[in-house]
């Protein structure tokens, strides 16, 4: 453990102004608070906290980032309380500390109503100030190193799942490789002990048959490089046992078939350099084709820059060589940690550099359900990166399988709400195709457009998602309530006499719902019974018998509702404008409009029925067509050519049966209403190749 003063003299020794009292009260406040409380390990309890901060002096973080380091866990585990801190640390300590206590601990996926909202606090937490972000790594760093005390063999594999799906990912995300590195390595030897200890075995035979093997490779690039006036300094290393058991699980081969299990690193003085010694390392080795990646260009999301390539060098072995700059690889090894240094109060670069984190503090706003966050929180913050651009040439990052709606609500909200169409490099393509790596994307947008319910079965960013959920949710509460309205009118009507003004106000006391657009939305979804609302509005108004509808039931019309919000049009029967409709009202599900002679409402249902109506101007529906065509060449194109003479768009054809004479297609179509359906079905019997056109 670090005694005080080496503690301090760390500090000092790359900040010379740092507060030494400030550390110093510190330490002893943590000692004096943790007591004789002990560590799994034996140790004295504040032992850990101040390897915390030992962990944290390595990266060179200010006094104030040290010292909650040092109390991080005196609020949670001891009597200490928040007034204490910022009484003998100030307001800047005690809102990191209080950061950091409300992490807590980030339970498994199993528990996902506790891990997503520890997750929110987290996020809200780190969003506010990037260092309760570098505490919370290496205070979870410390746990892993001293893991194996911990008795309990699921505790060990439930801390060890946890930091392999939360905080070595978010690690990597920020770019602190080297935390990343070792906190997957110790918890794969947890989690998968016999590979851990297979590959560890055979990296260790590796490293005996060849001797000195990296060194000799090292010296060799080196050599070359400065022969050609490039001054570099080179390093080797075998790749850690994780990221050696993923490749070989990713690409089902075994240790010995593996053949890039080295890397090295060219650290050069400039950014022209960088690419020199690319050019040169390719003159004199083959080079492993679609292993080369530009990070400079487009760097990673985290700010990682870098260039990577894979030859195949003298030894016939597969090298993998990364080449940047001393400050690239700075960046590289620590991230943000090395990107700031916190002595001005609060870095705000932290979210305008790396806008991952103002996405995932948007997502936070906007999840309905703590299941919801979760999943786009580690959606946003896991997946893998592409590069897009948009036409002026900005770069947006995006996750591998990203489409032009993500791409869109990636450069402004509005922008993806009012997103019609795509031009992906110039051509008009599906909103739902995927991007790829180099992909110049145009939206086309419109004011008049919102967004689609339909976007939600193909979008992959966090983002994107919540914000089309957020407004089918509040589009849908609007529509249920608009009808909830128009239901609440037919029943006012079958009662026996006028309401009087208090009447509303009232009924909404003996129901107990806060407002009239509650009561609204109750009476949509079949919350509250026709005949509870009646007896709320006129007490014993439905008599002994029950409700007597009046003589002339008032259909309720469904225009200016959208399908698929406030009802859905039953997929047994396609009713389109111009059919007698009913509804079918279910307890919290919107209303289900069938035809009136639809063969399943003749065979019972349990459901309300409701009169309804289309309304005057309809924007007209989906029709299925079973049409019958003889098997002669051009029978298809003649279907095709009616349906467009007319005006009719095929939503999807299928073929239901063939044989030597006829073939028998199914078509959706898009018609104004039962006329135009009329009409085309005429048209398409009158055809020659048509054998017969039926309504399904």
């Amino acid at each position: 453990m670090l005694r005080q003063y080496e503690l301090v003299e760390k500090v000092r020794s790359y900040d010379p102004d740092a507060d030494e009292a400030m550390i110093n009260r510190a330490y002893v406040f943590s000692m004096q608070k943790h007591g004789s409380q002990k560590r799994a390990s034996g140790d004295p309890y504040y032992s850990h906290p101040i390897e915390v901060a030992g962990i944290l002096t390595d990266l060179h973080l200010d006094d104030e980032t040290i010292v909650t380091a040092i109390l991080h866990d005196t609020i949670e585990d001891t009597v200490a309380t928040p007034e204490e801190v910022e009484k003998h640390f100030g307001p800047n300590v005690a809102r990191l500390v209080d950061g950091v206590t409300k992490l807590s601990k980030i339970e498994a996926q199993s528990e996902s109503q506790r891990a997503a909202e520890n997750l929110r606090k987290f996020l809200l937490a780190m969003s506010g100030d990037i260092r309760v972000l570098l505490v919370k790594l290496a205070d979870r760093l410390h746990n892993m190193r001293t893991l194996h005390f911990i008795k309990s063999e699921e505790k060990r594999r439930r801390i060890a799942r946890e930091t392999m799906d939360i905080y070595a990912p978010l690690a990597e995300r920020i770019g602190m490789y080297e935390f990343m590195t070792e906190m997957q390595t110790l918890a794969f030897r947890e989690l998968e002990p016999d590979a851990y200890a297979s590959i560890a075995k055979r990296l260790e035979q590796l490293h005996k048959g060849e001797g000195d093997l990296i060194e000799r490779i090292a010296r060799g690039l080196k050599a070359h490089l400065e022969a050609n006036g490039v001054e570099a300094q080179v390093q080797g290393r075998e790749k850690h046992p994780y990221s050696i058991w993923r490749k070989m699980a990713e690409r089902h081969v075994s240790f010995e078939q593996l053949s890039d299990v080295m890397a090295f690193r060219a650290v050069v003085g400039s950014v022209e350099e960088c690419y020199q010694t690319l050019g040169l390392i390719h003159r004199r080795w083959p080079v492993v084709p679609g292993r080369f990646k530009d990070f400079i260009s487009t760097p990673k999301r985290n700010g990682y820059r870098s260039l990577h390539t894979t030859i195949i060098h003298d030894e016939q072995m597969r090298i993998e060589i990364q080449i940047r700059t001393a400050e690239m690889h700075a960046q590289a090894e620590h991230g943000l940690a090395a990107h700031w240094a916190y002595k001005e109060g609060v870095p705000e670069e932290a979210t305008a550099d790396h806008p991952w984190i103002s996405d995932l503090v948007e997502i936070l706003e906007h999840a309905a359900s703590a299941e919801e966050l979760l999943e786009h929180t580690r959606m946003a913050m896991y997946q893998d990166r592409i590069f897009a651009f948009t036409p002026k040439g900005e770069l947006i990052q995006l996750p591998k399988g990203a489409t032009p709606v993500d791409f869109a609500y990636a450069v402004h909200t509005d922008l993806g709400d009012q997103t019609v169409g795509a031009k992906i490099n110039g051509r008009v393509m599906p909103l739902r195709t995927p991007l790829e790596n180099g992909d110049q994307v145009e939206i086309l947008v419109s004011k008049a457009q919102h967004p689609q319910p339909a976007w939600l079965t193909f979008v992959v960013t966090g983002k994107a998602r919540a914000k089309i959920r957020r407004f089918v949710k509040s589009k849908e509460r609007e529509e249920t309530i608009a009808l909830g309205r128009k239901i609440y009118e037919e029943i006012v009507q079958r009662l026996p006499q006028p309401l009087g003004w208090e009447a509303m106000a009232e009924a909404l006391k003996r129901l107990h719902f806060p407002d009239d657009a509650t009561l609204m939305e109750a009476i949509a979804l079949k919350r509250v019974s026709d005949v509870a609302v009646m007896e709320a509005l006129i007490p014993g108004s439905t008599g002994k018998d029950g409700v007597k509808p009046p003589p002339q039931r008032t259909a309720i019309s469904i225009k200016g509702l959208t399908p698929g919000v406030a009802f859905k049009l039953a997929e047994c029967c396609h009713p389109i404008p111009g059919d007698r409709i009913v509804g079918l009202r279910r307890e919290d599900e919107e209303i289900e409009v069938h035809a009136i002679g639809c063969d399943s409402l003749a065979a019972g249902i349990d459901a309300d029925w409701v009169d309804l109506a289309w309304g005057d101007e309809s924007d007209g529906g989906t029709a299925r067509l079973c049409v019958v065509v003889r098997n002669e060449p051009g029978a298809l194109a003649a279907v095709a050519g009616v349906l467009g003479n007319y005006g009719a768009n095929i939503v999807s054809m299928e073929q239901a049966s063939r044989d030597g004479s006829f073939h028998t297609f199914r078509f959706d179509v898009e018609v104004h209403d039962v006329q135009h359906l009329m009409r085309i079905i005429a048209a398409l019997r009158a055809t020659e190749a048509v054998s017969s056109a039926e309504r399904l």
